[in-house]
């Protein structure tokens, strides 16, 4: 399923109830709002057309002849076809018990007849979007492990150290870019859950105790917590806070602090002097903290879809770094797309004092091996960052000249003493203490280079040292 719900596409709906007119009306109210409802009379019927066409969602009543609700949702629960289908029972049945049962067989919601038609609706719609989280972050854990996997059968490819010790320096690196994003992703979804546990079965009550002065002051909260864009510091927050409570304060006169932490934390803080009538009304602190926790909600979703994003960016280049071509032929390729690949996979490293400067010229694709030359960047990017001790800058730079290209590798380091230059590029040399690397590096770069008929030099000053590269461009 998308992490972007098209209802007309991804919302599949099976209703389930004996009663004809509840069928008619749920199956209308879902088709009018885009969804693809597929009503069905009883239990029986509901397994066979889950296990035929597994829906995205089942409404599914409780009281029904032959096979009641809960068993239809053990069974669906129980198939591997249809386990981590979202159930949400709608029933005239209130008692707490049964509501218990409901979510013991594995229902994830529960909606009481007469019900409202916006919270079927929003209920709907807010399981899809927590399912459709769901899948995608398996989808890219799923994608994780495979790249793993091929990154492991690459290993068997590279037989001399210096490469293995890079590929293994760049897998810690991963592994933080990687465990960040999910840590992100693993509260975001704890705070989700804890959303649906305590405000759910308060919604009901709340829309009926609230005037339509309240409603419109609490669509107004949300839109306006949901609408910014700037990402404040904790001093920036402190600032405005204050700045909020001496306006409250002028005001309003009390629960001035109150109002403005909850403000702040819901990115409110201009255009205030609209909401001071909300704040004189009897319902105001329930409103604005039912908002504050809806807005909770949005921005837990919005740190999911960015980690994923992230951590979708890194899953691919891993993925790219991790392709071998066993076929090895000559392909047109972008040699952009090789170093960003392996800068991302350094993206640990980098952040930590490196400045990356991009001086890159409009070059045409080159005919070449892709995944040999992502092991010469590899090697150019990971000796300039043990030159620099990781903090300084790396200056990347390209051109075309006639029908070459270059590529210039410029870090600011220590730089090459003049003897040892001419012996950088002969195997087994080392100016590295014992253990940290074979002399295999650039003798390895050099062999590449060469098997696509370049050319590889090196400039050494102190302060600056310059690798540059240049490949044939068919």
């Amino acid at each position: 399923m998308s992490s972007t719900l098209h209802k007309a596409q991804n919302g599949n709906i099976l209703v389930v109830d004996d009663t004809p007119e509840n069928l008619r009306l749920l199956s209308g109210i879902l088709t009018e709002k885009g969804y693809q409802a597929r009503p069905v009379p009883n239990g029986k019927l509901a397994l066979s057309a889950a296990q035929s066409i597994p829906p995205d969602l089942v409404l599914l009543d409780i009281m029904m002849p032959e096979i009641d609700g809960y068993e239809v949702c053990r069974q669906l629960k129980a198939s591997e076809v249809t386990k981590d289908i979202p159930v949400i029972f709608i029933s005239a049945i209130n008692d707490v018990m049964d509501k218990v049962k409901a979510f013991a067989v594995g229902g994830v919601d529960y909606i009481t007849k007469p019900f409202q038609v916006e919270e079927v609706l929003a209920r709907i719609e807010t399981h899809l979007k927590i399912c459709s989280l769901q899948h995608s972050l398996q989808e890219k854990n799923q994608d994780l492990a495979t790249a793993i996997h091929q990154l492991q059968a690459t290993q068997e490819h590279l037989i001399q150290s210096e490469k293995m010790a890079a590929l293994g320096q760049l897998i810690a690196g991963i592994a933080h870019e990687i465990n960040t994003p999910l840590g992100i992703i693993g509260s975001s979804i704890d705070n989700i859950a804890t959303f649906w546990d305590v405000n759910v079965t308060n919604l009901p009550q709340f829309f009926q105790e609230i005037s339509a002065d309240d409603r419109d002051y609490f669509l107004t909260l949300l839109h306006r917590s949901t609408r910014q864009e700037n990402v404040l510091t904790s001093k920036e927050k402190r600032k405005l806070k204050q700045q909020l409570i001496s306006y409250l304060e002028a005001k309003l006169g009390e629960n001035a602090e109150e109002i403005a932490d909850t403000l702040v934390d819901m990115e409110i803080y201009e255009d205030i002097e609209d909401l001071l009538p909300f704040f004189q009304s009897l319902n105001w602190e329930l409103v604005l903290n039912t908002a504050y926790q809806f807005a909770s909600l949005k921005k837990s979703i919005g740190l999911i879809q960015r980690a994923t994003a992230k951590s979708g960016k890194v899953v691919f280049a891993l993925k790219s770094y991790a392709h071998f071509d066993s076929t090895q032929e000559k392909v047109e390729a972008n040699l952009y797309d090789g170093i960003e690949t392996v800068l991302t996979l350094y993206q640990n490293q980098l952040k930590q004092g490196i400045e990356v400067v991009r001086k890159y010229a409009d070059l045409p694709k080159i005919v070449c091996y892709p995944d040999d030359l992502n092991q010469v960047w590899t090697n150019l990017i990971h000796n300039a960052l043990q030159a620099m001790d990781y903090k300084g800058t790396l200056t990347i730079e390209t051109q075309q000249k006639e029908a070459s290209i270059f590529v210039k590798f410029t870090d600011s380091g220590k730089g090459i003493v003049p003897e040892v230059l001419p012996k950088i590029f002969q195997p087994f040399f080392t100016t590295k203490a014992a253990g940290e690397g074979s002399g295999l590096g650039l003798d390895i770069v050099k062999k590449i280079i060469d098997k696509h008929e370049g050319t590889i030099s090196v400039e050494s000053v102190p302060g600056e040292t310059a690798f540059t590269v240049s490949l044939p461009i068919h």
